[in-house]
This record gives structure tokens, sequence and C-alpha cells, in this order.
């Protein structure tokens, strides 16, 4: 097993290139399910959560050619539907193939998804929504088995909260439905909104894009032809970039980004005394003479991610004062902030409301992942502290980083990967 060694460095200079978004990848791989060609998918980042679900398309016969940054998925030769728990026990993601396989081939079996250990995400909402468009669902030996003999009709559907991956699950099987879909508190993650700008730009007319009520007309079953397109970048792992500057008061450039997906960590980061120079696709981030404490509270976008937050914990012990930040949410997400303290952080659980006295002398050690942006907090937490840390189960960070260690260490930082 992997694992990583850092050493504290002073600061860090130069350029860290962003990769596709893992979180947008998802749903647009599994959205090749309602395509009748062959897609062709660019900026796709190289983590182990993409190369799961290709292999979950290819057991289900799909062709999956994935080279660089690119992949080529044809569907067309998919003679499974069922989805088995060897691979969905390992990404909670597998769920996005549940809407587009049921719409297509009006029956699909999904084992119940796994995922990172941060809490409960219900995939309920997404069931009722399926329901609601005439699918039969039964939950049978740790299985989803949907069946929809009349194909899925189009409706209205209200979700109860607000769902990522549940709004890109119904819009895929609303994509092939016979009618129109409406849904209401829709999600409007740039995540969610590409999928929707890519299928209303081949074939399947979406209204709405972008914001929290999004009309479907479906093509009452026809497959449709999906054009080559290129991912997003990655905000979270621009996100987490910029936090590095900001922990060792450096200045770091990040090129191919997309400011406007950052403005919520934009604004905490100037918040706690960082400066920006922003161009189209590039942003730096400028040394700042000392870190002020902040309150944080993660919520559905545009507000503050939760996929954020383990990193600005972090950032928040090196300030000056006392920070608080709020879990929302998810009610597991502090899971961290045990392995924070073995390094010497300073921090107060009380439920969801972490409190961090600063600024903290942080010292090296053995620290644990407990999940993907978990294992983000430690290594931003170990680029400050004296001496060596060895950050283990970093199979965590490995998907859903491209080549952190790589990317880290071209700007001075003092990382290797090493065997257990």
């Amino acid at each position: 097993m992997d694992y990583l060694q850092i050493k504290g460095v002073k600061s860090l200079n130069g350029t860290i290139e962003i990769s596709g978004a893992k979180n947008a990848s998802l749903p647009l791989i599994a959205m090749t399910i309602l395509a009748k060609n062959s897609v062709h998918i660019k900026n796709l980042p190289d983590v182990v959560d993409i190369k799961t679900l290709l292999k979950l398309l290819t057991n289900l016969g799909a062709s999956c050619n994935f080279h660089d940054d690119k992949v080529v998925v044809d569907t067309s030769t998919i003679t499974e539907t069922k989805a088995t728990y060897d691979i969905v026990k390992t990404m909670r993601a597998s769920i996005l193939v549940l809407g587009p396989i049921l719409a297509r081939f009006g029956h699909c079996e999904v084992s119940l998804p796994g995922g990172c250990a941060i809490g409960q995400r219900p995939i309920d909402l997404h069931l009722k929504a399926l329901e609601q468009m005439g699918a039969n669902i039964k939950i049978k030996s740790g299985y989803i088995e949907a069946t929809a003999p009349n194909g899925l009709k189009g409706c209205n559907i209200n979700f109860d909260k607000i769902t990522v991956t549940g709004t890109a699950n119904i819009v895929m099987a609303a994509a092939l439905a016979c009618g129109n879909t409406t849904i209401t508190n829709a999600a409007r993650e740039p995540e969610v909104v590409q999928m929707c700008e890519i299928l209303n730009a081949n074939g399947v007319k979406i209204e709405g894009i972008g914001t929290a009520i999004l009309t479907v007309h479906g093509t009452d079953g026809k497959c449709i032809d999906i054009k080559e397109f290129s991912v997003i970048p990655d905000r979270i792992e621009a996100g987490t970039y910029l936090c590095a500057g900001a922990i060792t008061h450096s200045e770091l450039t990040l090129s191919n980004v997309e400011p406007k997906h950052l403005v919520a960590v934009l604004a905490k980061l100037e918040e706690m005394g960082s400066s920006f120079t922003i161009t189209d696709d590039t942003i730096t981030i400028h040394p700042s003479k000392k870190i002020k404490p902040v309150k944080i509270v993660t919520q559905e976008y545009p507000a503050f991610p939760t996929d954020m937050q383990a990193q600005f914990l972090a950032l928040a012990t090196q300030a000056d004062g006392v920070s608080i930040i709020e879990e929302r949410l998810f009610e597991n997400r502090f899971m961290h902030v045990s392995e924070l303290q073995r390094m010497g952080a300073d921090i107060s659980l009380n439920g969801n409301i972490a409190t961090v006295s600063g600024k903290n002398s942080l010292s090296g050690t053995d620290v644990m992942a407990t999940d993907l942006r978990a294992s983000s907090a430690l290594v931003l937490a170990a680029l400050v502290a004296d001496g060596e840390t060895d950050i283990h189960r970093i199979y965590h960070l490995d998907r859903g980083y491209d080549n952190l260690e790589g990317k880290l260490k071209n700007v001075g930082a003092k990382i290797q990967r090493l065997k257990e």
C-alpha cells in the first residue's frame, strides 16, 4: 500500500495546471449510455474513480478506450444491465448508471452504493423520482431492481432536498422518457450544468439550465448522437491548491481553471487575507502577511462547498484567532479532525460545528486518511508542519486527485510516494 511522505516547507512557487473535474466526469461518462454513437470525451482526470466507472461500463459490455486525458466510450454494445457489488461498493457515483440504463433498456439492477464514509447520502430521492416516472422499484439482496417495461414517462418531480447525483440521474432518465419532466429544487452545481448543456446541444431540449427548476423534453426512447466535448476544470482541485498557496504564504498560479466556479472559495480566502490576480482561465494567489480567522457554513452551490471544508479547516489552524466551521451537508465529515489534532491542531467539535483556535505549531507524525477530501487536508497541514509527516491510506486521495504529489513537487514541495 502506498503512503505519502511530506517534509514541511517555507514556501512554494510556480504554476499548477488543473485537471478536468472528477465530479463532472462521472455523470458525463454515465451519460454516454444515452448515446447511439461512440462518444469522445477530453480533459478527463487520471483518477481511480474514473477508471472504476469505465470498468463498470466495460463489464456491462461497453467499449472504453482511455488514453492520456481522453476516452472513447461506445455503449451501443451493452448487453448487461446489472451493476455488481464488487465495483459499486468502491464508489458511490456508480448509482449514476441507474437512470440512463433504466431509460434505455427498461430494466436495471444496481448494487446499493459505497464510497467515502462521510455520512448518510440516501438514494431514496432517486428512487422516489423514478417511481413517479413509472418505474417499478424493489430492493432485494442488496440490489436495486428497477423495471419500466413501458418506458419512463415525463412528470413533475419536486426534490425534498437538493441532491447533485439525484438531479443528474433523473435528468438522464428524463432525457429518453416520453414527454416532459420538470425537476424542482434541482442542484445547480457546475457539474450538473455541464451535463445539461451537453444534452441540450445534442438533441435533448432542457430549459432552466443553471436554475433550480429544470424542464427536460424527452426523446421517447430514442438514443442521441453526442458530439466530442471537454470536461470542465476541477473547482475542488483548484480550491485545494489555492489553500496550499495560502497556508504556505506562497505565490502560486493555477492554469486551466474556471474562476466563476470558485466565487465562494475565493471570497473566503480573501476574507482570510489572500489576494488574487484573475484572468479568464488563470488564478494567481499572492502571499499574505498573516492568515485571518474565518466563519464558514457549508451549503449547496453556489454557497461554500462541503468538498472544501476539510482544506479550510487545515488552513484555519494557521490563522491568528478562532475560526468556526459548520458542516450542514454531511453529519460525519469531521473525521480528519482527530488526525490534525495528532499533528498539534487545537480543534474542538460540538456536533456539526468545529472550532479552530489558531495559530497552531504543527508537528510531523504518522496520520491516516479517512476520506477523499480529508486526505488533502492532511497534505496541507503537512506542508507547514515541523519535520516529516507520513500520510497513510492515500488510496482515498487517489480517487479524486490527478498526480497530486507530482504537481506539488513541481512547485517546491518536499513530497514523495512510498510503499508501506
